[in-house]
């Protein structure tokens, strides 16, 4: 039975209309209108997939009606009207498309192909009054009040056919088909109309549209879907009912999705099924129904309150497949064979440690560390090193901060597993000190300059070069000196800052004089100070 839960493919309709009502906000350029054909397709690619699947389900009633009309013929007759009136619907929308195109375009228009609208083929895509001139008109005499009042009878023909008890099908037919006017905004007052054809690119207005006709196909195959499943919730008595859940894992990953499906299963205590593991081919009867049979070897599975139990343990890894049918006999004598499939993965459960920035860890840094297993939740993950500490800070997450380089720091892994504790292995990694930074005046490291440009610098800064790590490092004092009439002259700064005697000797410099910064001292995040190398500049 549907329900509120939206289908893959009606996410991607809301998507898809997302990204529409965004691009309308923007202020429009032929950049944003090109995005409108691109929507426009992908919509268009979406309704063909509604309505190969609809037309599947129609020939499912089809097929169901050839093995048993008295049963099946209500059903169908009710599933056919739907089509009629959603085909009509379509039509029609498609004809106020075309109605559009050739206002703006004329007849001639190479935008109308067999009465379709091709939306890359519309020349006048930024026309904003045409759209409102035919669907507005003048005083609301246009065709948008005719579209909403058409949508709406459609929306209340499909609700008459389901009972008022499957709450989740009529809310997805009324959500999907909903016609309401949007909020009173900034004082104004718009209606379902305005919002959809007052003042919009004709090639908004087309997407706007299509993506109605999506809403239709939707609708369509919510209603018939639910005509289909009533076929057979009367065509067998259960007599008892149970919540079930359904999910893809009960192990997720961070950053992967967790899905489970919440349903009431129903089950005859006093009937079990046949639940059959094997290969399985589909035949066509003379009448043109179709059955399934098994081939080959057949396996058949114990049922447990109406559910075939499936239990293997697995002595290899890999992907396996695995299907059936099953088997269950209606009230006429008959047996109804449905198909089913499933696959699985079976792997190692191998350790994965990785530090985040490298493949050594640093004395004196905090080295961040994911350290995962593949299906085991992070909170049944314990960690160890023999070489300093490591902390978790959050899922996989991990700092590590060795103690000393005179070894390299082994981590240890192991993890809760069914209850039991398991050691899944270690780690080996390098421990090394952090590199000296690079000291730079003006940017460089030596070489020529300007005294106008020297003498212009407030200090010396000390850089990572090549470092994955971003760690700051401080000039602490440092020594400016140059050689005036076979005499060395200097003067010493306490800090990264350039003095008034360091910027006079650097301001009486004369071309070719040559100008050194020596004696760097820089602390880092340790607080261990670094002697860096001597800077020189030859004065141009």
């Amino acid at each position: 039975m549907a329900g509120k839960k939206e289908t893959p493919r009606q996410k991607l309709i809301g998507m898809l209309y997302l990204v529409l009502m965004a691009l309308l906000a923007l202020n429009v350029s032929v950049e944003v209108l090109d995005s409108f054909v691109v929507v426009d397709d992908g919509l268009s690619r979406t309704i063909d997939n509604f309505m190969s699947k609809n037309e599947l389900t129609y020939r499912e009633f089809d097929q169901r009606y050839a093995e048993n009309p008295e049963r099946v013929g209500a059903w169908r007759d009710k599933a056919e009207m739907v089509r009629e009136e959603a085909n009509k619907l379509y039509d029609y929308i498609e004809e106020l498309k075309v109605k559009i195109v050739t206002t703006a375009e004329g007849d001639n228009t190479d935008a109308v192909v067999d009465g379709i609208v091709i939306s890359d083929r519309i020349r006048q895509t930024e026309n904003l009054t045409v759209p409102g001139q035919v669907m507005l008109g003048a005083h609301d005499a246009g065709r948008a009040r005719d579209l909403k009042n058409a949508i709406e009878e459609y929306r209340d023909f499909l609700k008459s056919l389901v009972d008022d008890e499957f709450e989740g099908v009529i809310s997805a037919i009324e959500t999907t088909l909903d016609t309401s006017d949007p909020p009173p905004r900034d004082g104004a007052t718009p209606t379902w109309e305005t919002k959809h054809f007052s003042y919009i690119p004709m090639i908004a207005v087309m997407t706007l549209m299509t993506k109605m006709q999506g809403d239709v196909r939707n609708a369509e195959a919510e209603a018939i879907n639910h005509l289909l499943q009533q076929i057979d919730a009367g065509s067998f008595m259960f007599n008892a009912l149970e919540a079930t859940v359904i999910h893809n894992t009960n192990h997720v990953l961070q950053g992967n999705e967790y899905e489970a499906e919440v349903f009431l299963a129903a089950f005859d205590t006093t009937q079990a099924p046949e639940v059959l593991i094997g290969q399985y081919e589909t035949i066509t009867r003379s009448d043109g129904t179709v059955d399934y049979q098994m081939v080959g070897r057949v396996d058949t599975l114990p049922v447990r309150q109406g559910r075939g139990v499936y239990r293997i343990r697995p002595s290899r890894t890999g992907h396996f497949d695995w299907s059936g049918l099953v088997r269950m006999r209606a009230d006429d004598g008959s047996y109804i064979n449905r198909p089913f499939s499933a696959s699985y993965q079976v792997a190692d459960p191998s350790l994965v440690v990785s530090p985040t920035r490298m493949n050594v860890f640093y004395e004196g840094l905090e080295n961040p560390v994911e350290i995962s297993i593949p299906g085991v939740p992070s909170d049944q993950i314990r960690a160890s090193i023999n070489n300093g500490s490591i902390t978790r800070v959050s899922g996989t997450n991990y700092i590590v901060r060795p103690e000393t380089t005179a070894r390299n720091a082994v981590v240890s892994v192991s993890a809760t597993i069914n209850g039991e504790t398991r050691s899944l292995g270690t780690r080996e990694f390098r421990v090394r000190s952090v590199p000296d930074p690079v000291a730079a005046v003006a940017g460089r490291r030596g070489g020529n300059i300007s005294r106008e440009l020297l003498a212009a610098q407030t200090g010396v800064i000390a850089e990572m070069e090549g470092f994955e790590f971003d760690l700051t490092f401080t000039v602490q004092s440092f020594t400016v000196s140059t050689v005036v009439g076979g005499f060395v002259r200097d003067a010493r700064s306490s800090s990264n800052r350039i003095t008034e005697e360091q910027r006079t000797i650097i301001q009486n410099a004369r071309p070719n004089q040559r100008i050194y910064f020596d004696d760097i001292i820089a602390v880092g995040p340790d607080g261990e100070e670094r002697r860096l190398p001597t800077i020189g500049f030859r004065i141009n």
